[in-house]
């Protein structure tokens, strides 16, 4: 235990911070979650609020979601709610619908042991399913991080804190329960929940809980990718990419999750690849903030853009046309980021469009000017190649000139169309040109 860090005893009583002393109220919870408390607890359950959804409402923040803890049982919880459904096979949860919002119902977790009323299942520390059930103390010891911990329990409108999680939210410390590198191998993706909860809090990681993530980054490539395909969502497109990015490298652990982008940045030229992923992350903050939507396929993009961009300038200089060069390059390198990250084909394919619409917009052909504006990835690639101008990969006259025909009239995109020889008259003059070779192959 780190110095700083409270001591709690396993054995002590829980602190119960009354409603007086603390600042959650039932008009800050959504409707459909205080209505699963009620029913749970009419039908003689426990029932309270848990994890990120109490944590955001004790730091006066806006919670995401609502999870909800309970001593009733899969199966029971779905007799209580037409709405309710089963889901999970590694660990088992109730998902209760309403329209717009679905409430997670999870069954309080316990100790495996012979007597377990469960199943638990592990392999080199690895839980790979954990459907054993237990108490409210035993759940609260089973939760990943203290301020992760803590219960607002719908009976008398308290806060239950087992863990010492109200200490360390007031300190704006995250601290892992139990031993912090037993807690990672058992499950490696707490090392990208203690990234993603740090830099969205703003917290310090305790020290005891920041150690190991220097040197277990390995246990990732056990992980499922398809599991670490929702991660990097939740750390990239939830408003703190920045930072997320800032300490995934930090620790090491970006190069386990795009091992060909780490290489890349390792050995960048004049900032480019660092500066111009920054970019992307910090407009991606910007429009989460400003409400704006957000898509993987540009994040995507944006992360492995610079190994794609290596390989297919290594393809033309061996004589491949740039076209094929980065359809070739971004197949391959999907290929090979899959094998870390998982991303879905209706997300890879519109990925490879972003990529091969830079060329196009690199050479502003005059002739397929119009149909480049048309194409349905436009607006997505178009953004990608501004945000490349101010990384400074793309110069700043083409990015301002791409702006102004974008933005401007017919009028205004003739005359653009006419500075590089693809103007109307021009396009006559070819007309007229070739019509005059005809004739005369014909006489």
């Amino acid at each position: 235990m780190t110095e700083n860090a409270p001591v709690v005893d396993r054995e002590a009583r829980p602190r119960i911070v009354p409603r007086a002393e603390h600042p959650i109220s039932r008009s800050l919870i959504s409707k459909n979650a205080v209505r699963v408390l009620y029913r749970l607890r009419k039908a003689g359950y426990q029932a309270l609020l848990v994890g990120g959804g109490v944590r955001d409402l004790l730091l006066g923040r806006e919670p995401k979601d609502f999870d909800v803890a309970t001593d009733a049982r899969p199966e029971e919880v779905r007799a209580l709610f037409r709405n309710a459904r089963i889901i999970g096979r590694r660990f088992r949860l109730v998902h209760v619908h309403f329209q717009g919002e679905i409430i997670e119902v999870a069954t309080f977790r316990g100790n495996a042991s012979e007597e377990g009323d469960g199943e638990r299942e592990v392999a080199d520390g690895m839980i790979l399913r954990d459907n054993v059930y237990g108490t409210l103390e035993e759940d609260a010891w089973r939760r990943d991080f203290t301020v992760n911990s803590l219960y607002y329990n719908i009976a008398d409108f308290s806060v239950v804190d087992y863990t010492g999680g109200m200490e360390d939210l007031a300190a704006g410390r995250l601290r892992l329960i139990g031993d912090p590198e037993a807690r990672y191998r058992e499950d490696p993706v707490r090392m990208l929940r203690a990234v993603r909860f740090a830099a969205k809090l703003g917290f310090r990681i305790d020290p005891a809980t920041e150690a190991p993530l220097f040197e277990l980054g390995h246990l990732l490539e056990s992980v499922p990718p398809a599991r670490l395909y929702e991660e990097v969502l939740k750390l990239f497109l939830s408003g703190h990419g920045v930072a997320s990015f800032e300490l995934l490298r930090r620790y090491g652990l970006f190069g386990h999750l795009f091992p060909a982008t780490e290489a890349a940045l390792a050995r960048e030229e004049q900032g480019f690849p660092l500066t111009f992923v920054t970019r992307v992350l910090e407009n991606t903050d910007r429009r989460v903030v400003e409400g704006k939507p957000v898509t993987p396929i540009f994040l995507l993009a944006a992360l492995l853009w610079e190994p794609v961009r290596r390989r297919a300038e290594a393809a033309v200089a061996a004589g491949t046309s740039p076209v094929q060069a980065l359809l070739d390059a971004g197949r391959l390198e999907v290929e090979a980021q899959v094998g870390h990250v998982a991303i879905p084909r209706r997300i890879s394919l519109p990925m490879r469009d972003v990529w091969i619409l830079q060329d196009r917009l690199q050479r502003r052909q005059p002739s397929r000017l119009s149909r480049l504006l048309a194409h349905p990835r436009f607006r997505a690639a178009f953004d990608f190649f501004l945000l490349r101008g101010e990384a400074g990969e793309v110069e700043a006259e083409l990015c301002d000139w791409w702006r102004r025909f974008e933005e401007g009239d017919e009028a205004e995109r003739e005359a653009l169309r006419a500075q590089l020889g693809g103007g109307v008259g021009a396009r006559h003059r070819r007309r007229r040109s070739r019509r005059r070779g005809r004739k005369s192959e014909t006489t």
